[in-house]
């Protein structure tokens, strides 16, 4: 009987329908017990890994940026969307945020460095479990894990093996974003740490969220005058330092000097040597000389016309009468939409001329939209924000689209998409001064008008009577290649007469 029980134990056992059971049970009489097999499973901790956080390419074809200031330093914890750092194209600032939680270990740049697009920006230990995507992010969309940096639990040694980068056209942007948890912690040994200060402002002012950031303009004139950021109160937008901030710390800083030495007795006076500075373009500098190195291959030619703003003034005077500032229409926005009204008669202004798609037969793109840009004079430099489908908008949704883009462009918030796509340019010098002015063509765009300043002059009446008459110089700059000066000439024709009759102009609107 035993015999005959193993026996039958052992086939049993070895069928491969009945090998996933726990235990097996001989018959009865055989008196056998075969004892349960159990699998053993061993937990290993999560593994975490440090990872370099590259700098995203922002488009435009932006290869750098700026760094304006940074909003962590080694050893703070960030969450997913923390702000990182600020940036400062060419054209706008951008802030850079966290795409996971951990903790900051390096940064690779100081404050005013040139970060390069693709290029690591900070290195970040994700403490976290990451998703598949994520993960590919970090490995640079292969999926190998050789290239992660293992750290092993327990005190023990770390492992590095950091050789793929995330892909930069994965990293997120995020625009606007001006709130950050991050906790900022000394970590000692570490050489790449910013420079934050350590004693308490003088002052027991309460500065914005912003009392540390400036254009790189206004960073330049604080370096100049050897200053500390944050002792000048900033009077922009949510504390933001202007230049005009920097000047009125400074003559209040003369003032407090030259007041004691006032009752002294005058010292000598000492011949100060002035040496020649050697500066770097701002980024704002930089994408201008770009894009006028460019322009140098256009063929400009420069038509100029005087119009009577008489219409124009009486016209806005009826409108802002017993209304508040803000309400107020400039005339700005008349003449941008009696320009619209003119390109639909005279399309070849509204028009990119593309000579990259086949050099040897360049053609024209005939644009549907009016999408104008306006020439706003910022803290940072000349910044050009346009102004989408003016063809549809009204007067005074004009003026409030200048105002909006104004107020971005002054406070250095003007996103990418608030700087491209124009089809035709307007140059508003005249808010500044000057009468006549040959503007410069912006590429691949054929057209610009340049506004000069409104004068009072002396002028006929229709009875041959000497009257005063309101005058402006518009002055036009074509690209003769596409268009020719006859054609250029009735266009300026066209916008004169709407805007010297503005009545018959309002009837055109839509």
């Amino acid at each position: 009987m035993k015999s005959f029980a193993s026996r039958e134990a052992s086939r049993v056992f070895s069928r491969p329908n009945l090998a996933h059971r726990t235990s097996i049970i001989a018959p009865r009489n055989a008196n056998i017990r075969i004892h349960e097999q159990r699998r053993g499973f061993r937990g290993t901790k999560p593994l975490l890994v440090v990872k370099p956080y590259l700098l995203a390419d922002i488009g435009e074809g932006i290869t750098e940026c700026q760094v304006i200031q940074w909003f962590v330093k080694p050893g703070a914890r960030v969450e997913q969307f923390d702000p990182i750092c600020e940036v400062q194209s060419d054209k706008a600032s951008v802030e850079i945020t966290s795409r996971f939680d951990g903790i900051i270990k390096k940064l690779y740049y100081e404050a005013d460095d040139m970060a390069k697009v693709g290029k690591p920006l900070v290195d970040i230990d994700i403490q976290s479990d990451i998703s598949p995507a994520d993960e590919a992010l970090l490995n640079g969309g292969s999926g190998k894990q050789d290239d992660e940096v293992l750290l092993t639990g327990g005190g023990g040694t770390q492992e590095q093996k950091a050789h793929s980068l995330a892909d930069p056209q994965e990293q997120e942007i995020e625009l606007g974003r001006n709130d950050t948890k991050a906790a900022a912690e000394d970590v000692p040994g570490s050489d790449q740490s910013t420079s934050l200060p350590s004693e308490p402002s003088k002052t027991q002012r309460q500065p914005g969220k912003h009392a540390s950031l400036a254009t790189p303009a206004v960073r330049h004139m604080v370096k100049e005058h050897k200053l500390k950021i944050e002792d000048i109160e900033g009077t922009g937008r949510e504390g933001r330092v202007l230049k005009d901030d920097v000047q009125r710390h400074v003559e209040s800083m003369k003032q407090t000097t030259t007041t004691p030495s006032a009752t002294s007795t005058p010292a000598p006076m000492i011949t100060q040597q002035l040496e020649d500075q050697v500066k770097q373009l701002t980024p704002v500098q930089s994408g201008m000389f770009k894009q006028m190195t460019k322009s140098l291959s256009i063929p400009h030619f420069l038509y100029t016309d005087a119009i009577d703003f008489s219409s124009l003034t009486s016209l806005r005077k009826k409108y802002n009468t017993g209304r508040e500032k803000p309400e107020r229409i400039t005339p700005l926005p008349i003449i941008i939409k009696a320009v619209s009204l003119t390109l639909q008669q005279f399309p070849l202004l509204n028009s990119h001329l593309d000579t990259t798609t086949n050099p040897n037969k360049p053609q024209i793109i005939l644009k549907g939209s009016h999408n104008i840009g306006v020439a706003v004079d910022s803290p940072a430099g000349l910044l050009v924000p346009v102004i989408k489908n003016v063809q549809n908008h009204s007067i005074a949704s004009l003026a409030q689209e200048i105002q909006r883009l104004s107020s971005l462009a002054r406070a250095g918030k003007l996103s990418s998409a608030d700087l491209t796509g124009a089809t035709f340019t307007v140059s508003n010098i005249g808010s500044i001064g000057g009468g006549t002015v040959a503007p410069v063509i912006v590429g691949p765009q054929v057209g610009i008008l340049g506004i000069g300043k409104a004068r009072v002059v002396p002028a006929f009446g229709e009875n041959e009577e000497l009257i005063k008459r309101e005058e402006c110089v518009f002055s036009w700059s074509a690209d003769h290649r596409v268009v020719d000066g006859a054609y250029v000439a009735r266009a300026a024709e066209e916008v004169r007469k709407c805007l010297e009759g503005v009545e018959a102009m309002l009837v055109r609107m839509r």
